[in-house]
């Protein structure tokens, strides 16, 4: 068996959204202080021993995640068109990090949105 490194940070950002098609209160307007853990994955150290700085990490989901923070996500795109649910900020904030991150040695492995300190979704390609 190979072994893997797993680096993981959390940040957050606030932002405000309407659940489209929603059958209550969340179909109106609402935001939420959004916690976000990224979790990456190294097959291998580089030079000087580390799988990824976690400085990188968090530069790469501060730059996602900027383009979020104290807006509403509906007029955003990809949510002009697709509903901003937290599982869909999910895959938006894995999709747009695994394209500044993922090379042959590290790959984003997983992002957990937590919309509330008890309701959270992760979403991941590996499993």
């Amino acid at each position: 068996m190979t072994g893997r490194y797993k680096m993981k940070i959390v940040t957050d950002f606030a932002a405000a959204h309407v659940l489209r098609g929603y059958p209550g209160a969340c179909s109106r307007l609402h935001g939420h202080n959004w916690k976000v853990e990224v979790e990456v994955v190294a097959s291998k150290l580089d030079a000087i021993g580390m799988g990824m700085d976690f400085k990188d990490i968090k530069g790469a989901t501060k730059t996602v995640i900027d383009t979020m923070d104290h807006r509403h996500l509906n007029e955003l795109p990809p949510f002009t068109e697709v509903n901003p649910t937290a599982e869909n900020i999910a895959a938006f904030i894995y999709t747009s990090l695994a394209s500044k991150i993922n090379d042959e040695r590290v790959n984003v492995r997983a992002v957990t949105i937590w919309e509330t300190e008890r309701a959270c979704v992760t979403y991941s390609e590996d499993e």
